[in-house]
């Protein structure tokens, strides 16, 4: 044995990685992984915007809990098409005040994921988000599975084209200019499908993707959590603080915080990549 080379003591052979030094090596291994890779899918859900400000659904703190609220009606039930149709006043006065956030801002994840695109990187967001948070960042390919709070159209004659300003600035339910039909949200209610566009650029983004990176979601809403399905590349990571049973094969998890993640992705400069 070389004389140099020196055996470890006692105690680095029983020393137990800190939280901190398991992270540390969790994210080298995830910037190599970003670093390999060409074509990536950000697939997000509520837990991108928590930390934004933006209340999720589910959780203790979420718009989902209706006594926190002082709420009667299950949420479930007024966020349904039926419902909006029969109650449309209970219906908008619910949806100013827990659905919609104009104040919000990107956070460390929406910008870290625009930097990888403007990179190099082939960076599609599939998104569950209606917020409209990642395009305010810089994202360019962007799928909205439940719709934007950016876009509404007339129910009745079909004229869009109406602002979020538009919609909260009404002292009621917001009636089109031209037929005066209620107009809807482009958000995809309980009752309603997913449009059908959106769910093939998904499904296609996703099944031709070289990682795939699943944050800030339990999967427990579908048809959107049966997507993750369709990937046959080669990494998958799942970044949440409380473990996705149905996603336990990933190659990668952290339990952190997103922001926390992506926080320490490293940005590389601008290569030439290949054609997309």
């Amino acid at each position: 044995m070389d004389t140099n080379d020196k055996l470890p003591t006692r105690e680095e052979y029983f020393h137990e990685p800190t939280e901190k030094e398991i992270f540390t090596q969790k994210m080298e291994k995830f910037n190599a992984m970003l670093d390999e890779c060409h074509r990536i899918v950000f697939f997000g859900g509520a837990g991108v915007s928590t930390e934004s400000g933006i209340p999720d659904f589910r959780s203790s703190a979420g718009i989902y809990n209706k006594k926190q609220f002082g709420i009667n009606i299950p949420p479930e039930r007024i966020l349904s098409r039926s419902f909006f149709d029969m109650h449309p006043v209970d219906f908008y006065d619910f949806y100013r005040k827990f659905m919609v956030y104009p104040d919000a801002k990107p956070n460390i994840t929406h910008q870290r994921l625009a930097q990888l695109e403007k990179s190099g990187k082939y960076v599609t967001v599939v998104t569950q988000n209606i917020d409209g948070l990642h395009q305010a960042a810089g994202s360019k390919r962007v799928i909205e599975l439940h719709g934007s709070i950016y876009r509404n159209r007339c129910t009745r004659c079909g004229m869009d084209g109406y602002s979020l300003d538009y919609i909260m600035n009404q002292d009621v339910v917001p009636v089109c200019n031209m037929c005066g039909g209620v107009i809807k949200p482009d958000v995809v209610l309980y009752e309603e499908s997913l449009d059908s566009e959106s769910v093939e650029a998904a499904l296609k983004a996703i099944s031709k993707a070289d990682m795939l990176i699943v944050a800030g979601t339990s999967l427990s809403v579908y048809p959107a959590a049966g997507f993750i399905r369709y990937f046959k590349g080669k990494y998958s990571v799942v970044i949440n603080l409380t473990e996705i049973p149905f996603f336990s094969g990933a190659d990668l998890a952290f339990a952190n915080k997103i922001g926390d993640v992506f926080d320490k992705v490293i940005i590389k400069k601008k290569k030439r990549s290949p054609q997309s």
